[in-house]
């Protein structure tokens, strides 16, 4: 077996052991959702950019060496090892943080998509959550009118996993404005976006006048 083959089929064990779809690992490392698949099947490319590989790297928990680096690995991102705390880094997995907020308000316009930093929760956990990692992004909720369930300054787990609609806290977005609201079916097309702070009305949208982003599965902020 050659060091490629080697390397392909390293990648395709990582992935079928994280539970990480093929096309959702290609997504996360900004490529077509093919990518990864064409890369184990075909060879093409026939080797990983040093950044792709690193990301998934890190992803998994294991050294570049495994994915094909032709030398030493490089030095880890520093804020990766200041929070390491005991047990082997594949039992864990960093989620991004993104650099947006989504309103519990009236709206607010999203300034941009960066990530910032990252939150690490066990792979086993997701695992049990029916949750895929790649799939995950971390906001920040700006203002009250999901209090008491979601406050000003928490941070919410958005999965988006493709999946018919079902009634819930979604991350959504209407016209320019990012929101988080509870949105529920009112038939004929329509639904309702509902805040849990009663001081602010519920809002009747029609189906193609919003977006959703992805359903809250978590959250976390200070007591």
């Amino acid at each position: 077996m050659t060091k490629l083959s080697e390397e392909r089929g390293r990648l395709r064990q990582l992935a079928q052991e994280s539970g990480a779809s093929l096309a959702s690992l290609s997504a996360m490392i900004g490529r077509n959702s093919s990518y990864l698949q064409q890369f184990i099947t075909k060879g093409s490319p026939r080797k990983l950019e040093e950044r792709d590989r690193a990301k998934l790297a890190e992803f998994f928990g294991v050294s570049e060496l495994e994915l094909g680096a032709p030398h030493a690995e490089p030095k880890e991102k520093s804020y990766v090892d200041s929070r390491r705390r005991g047990g082997s880094r594949s039992e864990w997995v960093e989620i991004a943080r993104l650099d947006i907020g989504a309103s519990a308000g009236p709206g607010t316009t999203p300034g941009g998509e960066q990530a910032f930093d990252a939150f690490r929760f066990s792979r086993a956990w997701l695992r049990e959550q029916g949750l895929e990692a790649a799939n995950l992004s971390a906001i920040t909720v700006t203002g009250d009118s999901m209090e008491p369930l979601l406050r000003d300054g928490d941070d919410i787990l958005v999965d988006r996993t493709p999946q018919p609609f079902r009634d819930g806290v979604h991350v959504l977005r209407l016209g320019e404005s990012l929101m988080v609201k509870r949105v529920a079916s009112a038939g004929a097309g329509r639904f309702a976006l509902l805040s849990q702070n009663l001081a602010y009305p519920p809002v009747d949208v029609a189906a193609e006048d919003f977006e959703i982003i992805g359903r809250v599965v978590w959250k976390g902020g200070r007591i």
